[in-house]
C-alpha cells in the first residue's frame, strides 16, 4: 500500500457558486456534534466541494479518513454504504468516514477521477494511500480497512487499537484473495505502471499541486514526441475534462439541456458532468441521442466529443465499447 500526495488545494474550484451553495442543503455532523460526558466523537460526516479540504485532507493529518463516493441511484452503493457506516461506528473514532455524493459534487468527483461507483478511497496524513471500486463484504472491508490503519501507523500516525484494527488481525492481510487495492487511478492514467517519460511525473506532480494547465502542457509536450502515447492521450483528456467540468454552472447546464434537447453545446457541457461523475453509460447515452437525431455540422459536433469522451476510458473498457458500436451503427 504505497501512499501517493494528494492535496487537491486549487484541484477543484470552490468558489462561491449557486450550485454548490444549493449542495449545502442537508447539514453535515460537525466538531461541535458532542457525545456524552462533553468529548466530540464523529463517526460520519457529509463532504461536499467546499469543505473537502477541511473535512478530508486537513483531518486526515490526524484521523485517517475513509472516503464513501455513491450516489442515489446507485443500487450496490446501498448495499456498501450501511457497512461503512456500521464500521465507522464501531471504531468509535479510530477512522472517519466522509461521504460524497457524486452527482451534488461533480468538479470533486472529476478532480478525484472517479470512473464508477461506489468508490472508496482512503486519505492519511492528506495523501491517498488505499482504495477499491464496487461493494465488497464486510469481512473484506474490515480486511481493508485494517491495511489501512496499518498504513497510518507506518506513516507515524498514533492509530488506538480498535474493532476493526482487531478484525484485520485475525484475517490474515498475506492470505490469497486479500484485497490489495491501489489507488483508484484509471489503468492507463500517469501512475499506473512501470516509470514512464518525465513528462507523466510533471505531469502528476502538476496535477496534484492543482495546476491543470501544467499538467495539459506536460502531456502535450509528450505527445508532440509520441503522438500515439495512449498514457498521454489518456491523461490530457481527464485533464480537458476537469477543466472544462470546472468552468460550467451545473445547475445552468442541465437546465440548459433539459430545454433543448437539440442543441448541441448544451447536451455535450451535461455529457461531460455526467462523465466526471461517473455516469459513463448516461454521457455516451446522452450524445448518442444527439448524433441520432441531428445532421450536418451538429451531428459531427457531437460525433467529435463523444470521440473525444472515449479517450478518457482505458482501450478496452466494455462501456466504451459498447458505445463505440452504437456510433457506428448510427453513422453507417
Amino acid at each position: 500500500m504505497q501512499p501517493r500526495d494528494f492535496s487537491l488545494y486549487g484541484a477543484v474550484d470552490l468558489g462561491a457558486r449557486q450550485a454548490a451553495a444549493q449542495r449545502r442543503q442537508q447539514p453535515a455532523k460537525s466538531d461541535d456534534s458532542a457525545a456524552p460526558g462533553g468529548g466530540a466523537v464523529i463517526d460520519v460526516i457529509d463532504v461536499t466541494e467546499e469543505t473537502f479540504n477541511t473535512d478530508v485532507v486537513e483531518r486526515s493529518r490526524t484521523t485517517p479518513v475513509i472516503m464513501d463516493l455513491w450516489a442515489e441511484w446507485c443500487g450496490p452503493c446501498k448495499q456498501l454504504s450501511p457497512v461503512l457506516e456500521k464500521l465507522a461506528a464501531e471504531a468509535a473514532g479510530q477512522w472517519i468516514l466522509a461521504k460524497v455524493d457524486v452527482d451534488a459534487n461533480p468538479q470533486l468527483s472529476a478532480a478525484l477521477q472517479v470512473q464508477s461507483i461506489p468508490m472508496v478511497v482512503a486519505v492519511v496524513g492528506g495523501q491517498l494511500v488505499d482504495g477499491f471500486l464496487g461493494a465488497m463484504p464486510e469481512a473484506q472491508v474490515r480486511q481493508w480497512i485494517g491495511q489501512v490503519l496499518t498504513a497510518a501507523e507506518k506513516m507515524g500516525m498514533s492509530v488506538a487499537s480498535g474493532p476493526v484494527a482487531e478484525a484485520d488481525g485475525e484475517s490474515g492481510l498475506d492470505e490469497p484473495g486479500a484485497s490489495q487495492a491501489g489507488p483508484p487511478t484509471p489503468p492507463n492514467g500517469p501512475s499506473a505502471g512501470p516509470p514512464g517519460p518525465p513528462a507523466y511525473a510533471e505531469a502528476r506532480a502538476a496535477m496534484e499541486r492543482g495546476d491543470l494547465d501544467g499538467a495539459a502542457r506536460a502531456f502535450e509536450s509528450e505527445l508532440a514526441k509520441s503522438p500515439a502515447d495512449p498514457v498521454a492521450k489518456t491523461g490530457l483528456a481527464q485533464v480537458n475534462l476537469i477543466r472544462r467540468v470546472s468552468s460550467y454552472d451545473q445547475v445552468q447546464a442541465r437546465k440548459q439541456a433539459a430545454e433543448r434537447p437539440d442543441d448541441v453545446e448544451a447536451q455535450t457541457r451535461v455529457a461531460d458532468i455526467e462523465l466526471a461523475s461517473g455516469r459513463i453509460e448516461e454521457a455516451f447515452d446522452r450524445l448518442l441521442g444527439v448524433v441520432r437525431r441531428t445532421s450536418g455540422a451538429e451531428r459531427e459536433q457531437a460525433r467529435k466529443h463523444l470521440v473525444s469522451l472515449f479517450e478518457i476510458l482505458p482501450p478496452r473498457d466494455p462501456r466504451m465499447t459498447k458505445a463505440r458500436s452504437a456510433l457506428s451503427a448510427l453513422l453507417f
